[in-house]
């Protein structure tokens, strides 16, 4: 008689399963989670896991212990939108920062009256043209979390309510940041990139018109070779260094500056650093 209750053998000749490799990895009984992270990062595993294998295993223990401040879009980075702005400046500010979801705000940051998908107002546009236009009827109930919200539960909560987007407030109420899916994702997966992400090519990209392409990573020296120009090094060495001292913080997707002859438009970037830019070369003035 077969004992149904009784697990099936393992073929020997099929391939094990991710599960079956990290069982058999552990066998050592690790009594902590810090054990099976220290477990993974031991050399004598490559013939196991392969290093994707390992950085997401890694990223699945870390969310269990992160909290949404640790990963938060900060609340000075969030590009939000006015409930009482006019069409042109919320259709501007859509397109110019290439976001999906938009926080919609009363008089001030701290008060988040909900959330826009912006699918929401372009599909109106197409459909009701020259209509009169009323944000408020596109805008849907934000999902506030505090600070300490731990990231797994945040990401199971986001699956089971539909939501992308999270408002991250302090424990006086007051708005801290957002946090997207994506964001949370990004800490198991590694970075997840887009139309915006820098190329891998050349630092720098002629594109359409007197446009170009730079790389947040690309070296002064090799910008002042290609444009024939000499911005000093001194006090940074990349372009994305040249834009972060201009302004003295760390800029947002869709921001722009101008400064020694060059108009940056900062076409990608996340919490921690740049990444590409946009780079016109503005007309010399008549003295």
């Amino acid at each position: 008689m077969i004992d149904e209750h009784q697990p099936a053998p393992e073929a020997d000749d099929e391939e094990p399963t991710l599960y079956g490799r990290l069982r058999r990895l552990m066998t050592g009984e690790p009594a902590t989670r810090q054990d099976i992270v220290d477990i993974l990062r031991e050399g004598r595993w490559n013939a196991v896991l392969d290093p994707d294998e390992v950085a997401m295993l890694q990223g699945v223990l870390d969310v269990a212990e992160t909290q949404a401040r640790d990963v938060m879009v900060p609340r000075s980075q969030m590009v939000v939108l006015e409930r009482d702005a006019p069409k042109a400046e919320i259709l501007h500010t859509i397109v110019d920062s290439g976001h999906s979801r938009y926080p919609v705000i009363g008089e001030d940051r701290d008060e988040v009256v909900g959330v826009l998908l912006a699918k929401d107002i372009l599909h109106y546009f197409v459909e009701t043209p020259g209509q009169e236009f009323d944000l408020r009827r596109f805008i849907r109930p934000a999902i506030v979390i505090p600070e300490t919200k731990r990231l797994n539960t945040l990401l199971k909560e986001f699956r089971v309510n539909r939501n992308h987007l999270a408002i991250v407030v302090d424990e006086y109420g007051a708005t801290a940041g957002l946090l997207t899916i994506e964001d949370v994702l990004e800490e198991i997966v590694g970075e997840i990139g887009d139309e915006y992400d820098a190329q891998e090519a050349d630092p720098i990209q002629k594109q359409d018109g007197n446009r170009y392409q730079v790389l947040a990573l690309a070296r002064i020296e090799d910008f002042n070779r290609y444009f024939g120009c000499s911005i000093s090094d001194e006090d940074y060495d990349t372009v994305g260094g040249l834009v972060m001292y201009e302004l003295g913080r760390l800029p947002r997707r869709g921001e722009v500056v101008s400064c020694q002859g060059f108009r940056f438009k900062v076409l990608q970037a996340d919490r921690r650093r740049l990444h590409t830019l946009e780079v016109t070369p503005e007309p010399a003035r008549a003295d």
